[in-house]
């Protein structure tokens, strides 16, 4: 094959990886997708209030391995990363967004970095499945789930 067939197979392939279907108010979409990448910047900032803040009152959260977390306090404490830990890249791809009223759902995959205090980066990835809730005109993220893929 040549390099030009190559490049279209995987531009193919990248675009049917990352296709995105989104089914609602654009301006509630817009608001979900701009709320999650807010999301990734308090991540990478380890600002764990307003990673808190960033879902209801009533959240729970989900993490790989672990028990439901459901209060504010749990949620703060999960996100706390130990001494000399680093979040230094946080990224979500959603694959589909999808609003019925004041309830919406989105999934899709994530990557990041952690840094170490050695200066060394680890990298992971996964997916993810988010309930949202609209109160008071603001998404929030209600309920959120998500577990690592392994790579190959």
């Amino acid at each position: 094959m040549t390099k030009k067939y190559c490049t279209l197979i995987t531009l193919l392939y990248t675009a049917f990886l990352f296709a995105q279907t989104y089914s609602g108010p654009k301006e509630d979409i817009n608001s979900i997708l701009d709320n999650a990448k807010k999301f990734s910047s308090y991540v990478m900032a380890s600002d764990y209030e307003k990673i808190a803040d960033s879902y209801t009152k009533t959240a729970k959260i989900f993490p790989n391995g672990l028990d439901i977390l459901d209060s504010r306090k749990e949620i703060v404490e999960y996100w706390t990363l130990p001494e000399g830990l680093e979040t230094s890249h946080h990224k979500i791809f959603p694959k589909e967004v999808v609003i019925k009223g004041d309830t919406a759902y989105d999934y899709g995959y994530y990557e990041g970095k952690t840094k170490k205090a050695d200066g060394s980066e680890v990298e992971w990835r996964g997916k993810y499945v988010i309930v949202w809730k609209k109160n008071n005109n603001e998404w929030k993220m209600y309920l959120d789930i998500w577990n690592g893929i392994r790579k190959k």
